[in-house]
């Protein structure tokens, strides 16, 4: 519409440029002849937009401490600090300069949070947690807990002290409602730059390196080491213990049940059909051994 920015940087939507309404369109220069209307030109078009959305963001957060929040006298805080109403500080607490605490967020004992990082309302971060710079934490999420860890006496559990803490570097958002645990001894850490997405769990001692992309609803076991550079799509699932590569790319609802040394892309798993034909082919699946067996009997012969 009139008075509105658009972008064009997938292809496919070309054909709609001729017709756009748009005061201006941000796209590259192999398409600004084709523009009818005013053009934003860069060699990026998804990242330029993404860089001037920000300009548009609402923040409803005031620099000040909330008449309703609890702040323990031992806190330290940087310039421009913003503690929202029922939000709960305890002792030996820092915050550098520009950080938001959202409302109702618990922020325990001794925990340290960098220049321009934000907690949305409801955030829980347990005791040593440290954050790095413009860490981006929403709303629900629980940094801190304990990991599962237990011993088995005789068929009975026996809760293992959870030991490590959590330490996330610069530049990670996190999304809502998500769990990443503390270490049982070491601590669970996330290197700079990572995105996670809402409702992914990441267990105790878990490593993830800079940059990696967890979408919504992964699941990964305690003490795996995830690389540099990754990509873990919706619903994957990776098994503890294991150490996977730099520049490894898992599809939607993967299971990782051993190590991956190399970079590429890997899946598992089946993808949609009727459900008549679905069992069918898991019976099949079930007698694969025995058919893969007699084949190369016949093979032989």
């Amino acid at each position: 519409e009139s008075g509105q920015v658009s972008f064009l940087a997938n292809p496919v939507y070309k054909h709609q440029l001729a017709d756009t309404r748009a005061s201006a369109v941000i796209l590259d220069e192999n398409n600004s002849a084709e523009c009818p209307t005013s053009v934003l030109l860069c060699t990026n078009p998804y990242l330029a937009y993404a860089t001037l959305s920000h300009y548009f963001e609402f923040s409803s957060s005031v620099a000040g401490v909330h008449d309703s929040a609890v702040v323990h006298d031992s806190v330290i805080m940087g310039e421009g600090v913003s503690i929202g109403p029922n939000a709960v500080l305890q002792q030996g607490v820092v915050l550098g300069a520009n950080v938001t605490i959202g409302p109702g967020c618990v922020v325990d004992s001794f925990v340290t949070i960098g220049d321009d990082s934000t907690l949305h309302s409801n955030v829980t971060l347990y005791h040593h947690v440290v954050l790095g710079m413009r860490v981006n934490v929403h709303s629900g999420t629980v940094i801190g807990a304990d990991g599962f860890g237990y011993a088995n006496d005789k068929g009975k559990w026996k809760k293992i002290a959870q030991l490590g803490s959590v330490v996330i570097g610069n530049d990670v958002d996190i999304g809502a409602s998500s769990t990443i645990d503390r270490g049982a001894l070491d601590d669970t850490v996330i290197g700079n730059g990572v995105i996670i997405d809402n409702q992914v769990q990441l267990a105790h001692n878990v490593v993830i390196g800079d940059h990696t992309a967890i979408a919504g609803c992964v699941g990964i076991a305690g003490s795996s080491v995830i690389g540099r550079n990754c990509t873990l799509a919706g619903a994957a699932g990776v098994a503890g213990h294991l150490v996977i590569g730099d520049d490894v790319h898992i599809g939607m609802q993967a299971q990782v049940t051993s190590s991956i040394s190399e970079p590429g892309s890997y899946a598992s798993g089946t993808g949609l059909m009727p459900t008549d034909l679905w069992r069918r082919n898991v019976v099949r699946l079930r007698r694969l051994n025995d058919f893969y067996r007699r084949f190369v009997v016949l093979e032989r012969r």
